[in-house]
């Protein structure tokens, strides 16, 4: 039985105030609560949208969740013992067959940092200074920096630990060092927002890949956040109604469901937050491989096995790290870990690769959160509408919806040519991007193959999307170039509110980002 939107959203409305929906909170798993600076928040892999680079793919890795922008005074570096890795599969059997690798360096100038004389005249002493700048920074006078960070990027070949390494070349000074820009400590230091865009789009680098024609461009930095999510009201049982309140979208009419949640930015308890982007972009052609032009990609951070405190720490003196690397972050598509792994099994999903992710199988195929929110929504539903539904949670299992959502990709649109059940971010290389102005925030459900779950990018709202997927969207028709098409993966009957539009209220858009690389927009400032 499938029951009408209007009367599900006025049972929702009537009964069901509280409940658990998707969000994300950047901080997917416990162990890695305890190391925020190997914290991946989000994962993006689309078809460079920028104009005149078509041709080429965009690849960000954001880390460092929920900073303040005014967090001083050392605000947020990245690990110096940690190694930052953008993976790619272009075969289809969940091993990566290129791998990214960021490390970082952190200095103070002169090793010492800079130092004020003070004291009286002929009692004067050389003090070091506390804080991270000592003037105003521009593009072109950085002296006044007391904190320098710079990284290498190596490209591993084959498996990540047992491929062939290769230490990338910075092209404007032919070493493999290259530098980040200090976070947007405020409109003092860097006069205002232009100033520090133009600062930060120093720090973009062409580099050299072997074997490609075609140089790459990287840039890593302080980044505004673009995921977008009602975090607090989410997490505090959803203390609000998650159906549409307007005719559409942002209609701002209060047409939909009478009580439903309106689109509003001030729904997004990320607004003044600030991650740190590891943002690459590379030819299509120099990715690709051997398979169908679909890639599989993810990212992970990996630490020494051990790590032995200095009780006598000094600046980049703090610890001695040793042993094999061991991966402590793993992210491809968002919302997994968080709300789709078990609790007891979030830091496995974060330490496991994913040709080894059948052990998680069973969360997928049968998913625990449509049950919740059956078990919570049940009742109010039938005592209000008088119908006696079995279930609000899709009843089609295995949910062959969410394995081909989550692990196999689409046929004919993200799914590799050899199909090995893993979840990885996949992209068609061969689906031209849409501009900005043309993307439709729902990607491909909103009949837009150049989006989520095609990739994703930066403007999809991937937590109405996912939603709505989690619920039985895909048990319904979905507009393909315009023309609804069953995607046979289950049935209408399979999901009695797979067709409710649900959504968290915080909208997020592409015209909220930059059109051209690194897309992220200008950080927050810490002061005005």
């Amino acid at each position: 039985m499938n029951i009408k939107l209007n009367t599900i959203s006025a049972a929702l409305v009537a009964g069901l105030i509280s409940q658990t929906a998707l969000a994300s909170s950047h901080r997917e798993a416990p162990n890695i609560t305890r190391t925020p600076t190997l914290d991946s928040t989000d994962f993006y892999a689309f078809n460079s949208y920028e104009s005149g680079r078509g041709e080429f793919v965009t690849l960000i890795a954001n880390y460092i969740p929920l900073q303040d922008a005014y967090g001083g005074p050392n605000y947020f570096a990245m690990d110096p013992a940690a190694v930052y890795s953008i993976h790619i599969d272009n075969d289809g059997d969940a091993v990566e067959d290129m791998t990214f690798q960021f490390r970082f360096e952190q200095a103070l100038p002169g090793e010492t940092g800079v130092a004020l004389d003070v004291g009286a005249e002929g009692e004067k002493k050389s003090i070091a200074v506390p804080l991270k700048n000592v003037g105003g920074i521009s593009a072109m006078d950085q002296a006044n920096a007391n904190f320098s960070e710079s990284y290498s990027l190596a490209l591993v070949t084959g498996p990540q630990s047992t491929g062939t390494s290769t230490m990338l070349n910075n092209a404007s000074d032919s070493t493999t060092m290259f530098h980040k820009p200090l976070d947007y400590i405020g409109n003092k230091t860097f006069t205002d927002k232009s100033g520090y865009e133009a600062y930060a789009d120093k720090f973009v680098y062409n580099f050299d890949i072997p074997g490609c024609d075609t140089m790459g461009r990287v840039f890593v930095g302080q980044r505004k956040d673009p995921f977008v999510v009602n975090l607090g009201e989410t997490f505090d049982l959803v203390n609000y109604v998650p159906v549409e309140g307007d005719s559409a979208p942002g209609a701002g009419d209060e047409g939909g469901f009478p009580g439903g949640i309106t689109q509003s930015s001030d729904n997004d308890d990320l607004a003044d937050k600030n991650v740190t982007a590891l943002s690459i972009e590379i030819a299509k052609e120099c990715v690709t491989g051997s398979g169908n032009g679909v890639i599989g990609t993810w990212t992970t951070a990996s630490l020494p096995q051990a790590r032995i405190l200095n009780p006598n720490a000094s600046f980049n003196n703090t610890e001695v790290n040793g042993g094999a690397l061991t991966q402590v972050s793993r992210l491809g598509n968002p919302l997994v870990n968080e709300l789709v792994i078990g609790l007891k099994d979030k830091d496995k999903f974060s330490s496991a690769h994913p040709k080894d992710d059948g052990q998680f199988a069973d969360y997928v195929t049968h998913p625990s959160l449509p049950e919740l929110l059956n078990i919570l929504f049940k009742d109010a539903v039938n005592t209000t509408l008088g119908a006696d539904l079995p279930t609000l949670a899709p009843t089609n299992f295995p949910r062959v919806d969410l394995v081909t959502a989550f692990l196999t990709g689409f046929e004919g649109v993200n799914q590799q040519s050899t199909v090995t059940a893993s979840e990885m971010l996949r992209l068609n290389t061969a689906i031209a991007a849409k501009a900005s102005a043309d993307q439709s925030a729902f990607g491909v459900a909103g009949d837009d193959l150049a989006g989520f779950p095609n990739g994703r990018r930066p403007g999809d709202d991937v937590v109405d999307i996912a939603l709505r997927v989690v619920m039985g969207r895909l048990c319904y028709p979905v507009p393909v170039n315009g023309t609804d098409t069953d995607l046979g993966l289950c049935e209408e009957a399979d999901a009695n509110v797979g067709n409710v539009p649900f959504t968290d209220g915080a909208p997020v858009d592409a015209s909220m980002m930059m059109t051209e690389f690194p897309y992220l927009a200008t950080p927050i400032a810490g002061s005005k």
